[in-house]
């Protein structure tokens, strides 16, 4: 068995699809409808309804249409037009990445970053800085990505966080500088930041006052908190600190996944298969796009495959990920 025709087999979002966006960032088509702001909250809303759900294959055939139409409307150079357009090209680069289409998604990172320095808007700024710290961490440009997030969370902060939006953001802004940080190996900033985001999001309103651009929890913070002891290689204390967690705390089914298939890294990281297997298919029950088309999540899939094919879950989380039988 073959670890490259395993990670190809089953693939939800059709590589067509897939070929057909990145003609869409060549030449943009025009909006299938009259664009409006008013149509423009509608499809961002829609679209980011699919992320939340997992329907990457669907979110991907709507996205073209989604940046036809924020182009459009930004076109009179208000400031809020384009602080909406980089939100609907962090939403394609967020998307492009989880997929492992890297190409694309440092395209649309580029660009939402360009529109958001336009917006003046520091926490749309802070968005598109998110997005491409993604991005560069997938192309081992960990350090930049540092300093892109660290730039990002000062401008925030020189905001006062007078507003719920402002120090939700902040919050979430230090989670990803902790991030970046342990996957450029800076050992004591990941740890400090990811302190002070636990700080910060425990002084922030519980549920959320009003529409915010993060959903910022003590519970998300503490998920991060297992992503960075992932990442620096500390995978018995990523699973001690992820120990209270429960799928309850998450709002949506992507962070659900999220939760389950975090911690199957750490598993897999710490030597135990069959926790990994098990974790994976929690994952999987939650938002099977988690399993199906992480390019890191189905290389797991695989090695357990491989390595641990008679480990109880294994043959069943193989189906579940569509990848070919073990033999």
């Amino acid at each position: 068995m073959k670890r490259r025709s395993l990670l190809a087999a089953g693939l939800a979002v059709p590589l067509t699809a897939l070929d057909r966006f990145d003609d869409a960032l060549a030449l943009l088509p025009a909006p299938a409808d009259a664009p409006t702001p008013a149509r423009l909250r509608g499809q961002y809303w829609a679209a980011r309804t699919l992320f939340n759900r997992g329907a990457h294959a669907d979110l991907v055939g709507a996205l073209p249409d989604l940046l036809a139409t924020a182009e459009a409307c930004a076109t009179d150079g208000v400031a809020a037009g384009y602080a909406r357009l980089a939100a609907c090209y962090d939403l394609a680069t967020e998307t492009l990445a989880k997929v492992g289409r890297y190409s694309a998604s440092r395209i649309t990172a580029d660009r939402s970053n360009t529109y958001a320095r336009l917006s003046g808007d520091p926490l749309a700024g802070a968005a598109s800085a998110r997005v491409f710290s993604i991005v560069l961490r997938h192309q081992d440009r960990a350090a930049t990505a540092q300093r892109v997030t660290l730039h990002a969370a000062a401008q925030v902060e020189a905001t006062g966080l007078t507003t719920p939006a402002q120090a939700a953001t902040f919050a979430q802004m230090l989670c990803t500088v902790a991030y970046a940080a342990a996957e450029a190996g800076d050992r004591d900033r990941a740890l400090e930041m990811i302190r002070d985001a636990e700080r910060a999001a425990a002084l922030l309103p519980e549920p959320a006052a009003g529409p915010q651009p993060f959903d910022v929890t003590p519970a998300s913070v503490t998920l991060y908190r297992v992503g960075v002891l992932w990442s620096l290689g500390d995978a018995g204390a990523a699973v001690h600190a992820g120990r209270n967690l429960r799928a309850a705390q998450f709002p949506t089914a992507e962070r659900r996944g999220r939760l389950h298939s975090d911690l199957a890294r750490a598993y897999w990281r710490w030597g135990k298969p069959e926790q990994t297997a098990q974790a994976l298919l929690a994952a999987h029950r939650a938002a099977p796009s988690e399993v199906r088309d992480r390019p890191s999540i189905r290389a797991i899939v695989t090695d357990l495959a491989q390595r641990h094919p008679r480990t109880s879950g294994v043959r069943e989380l193989v189906a579940a990920a569509r990848l070919r039988p073990v033999s």
